[in-house]
């Protein structure tokens, strides 16, 4: 009988030990990386634009002829990575298909470039990997994507 005690006992600590998860807070996540955004815009002395989706990003070349939809598949060299110079990936040429099936930074910021364009794409959280660690990039990061629209079709 005391064994069955002790077992609930040990129970009950186990239960009474768990931690809830935090909550998440999309809005002051947002806050949060649009101030890492503009001081890392304003330490590079980058001009940037403001979509509406909270991407900032700057059209270094547009490149030529039409541009890339969700539905396309696109060739890039790209290099990303953290506001603090971490790198995270560089490709001198990499195919996505299509274009629908990556983060919605690269959704919303490749289609502002046609063929041979160059774009800064300076990627909040949520237009990223969110609150998810994604391999080598942690939760929450900022992404800071150099990219060349090498084609699409």
């Amino acid at each position: 009988m005391k064994k069955y005690f002790l077992l609930f006992g040990l129970f009950i600590i186990g239960l009474s030990s768990c931690k809830k998860p935090a909550t998440f807070d999309a809005a002051a996540q947002a806050a949060a990386d649009d101030a890492l955004i503009q001081a890392y815009i304003q330490q590079h002395a980058i001009t940037a634009v403001k979509d509406p989706s909270g991407l900032y990003y700057q059209i270094i070349t547009p490149g030529t002829g039409a541009h890339p939809n969700d539905n396309s598949n696109v060739t890039v060299g790209y290099t990303c990575t953290l506001t603090d110079g971490t790198a995270i990936d560089s490709r001198s040429s990499a195919y996505f298909a299509p274009l629908g099936l990556t983060i919605q930074g690269w959704r919303t910021g490749l289609p502002l470039i046609g063929t041979g364009g160059k774009i800064l794409l300076l990627v909040p959280s949520a237009l990223g990997y969110g609150n998810a660690a994604q391999g080598a990039i942690p939760a929450n990061s900022v992404l800071v994507y150099n990219i060349t629209l090498q084609g699409f079709n």
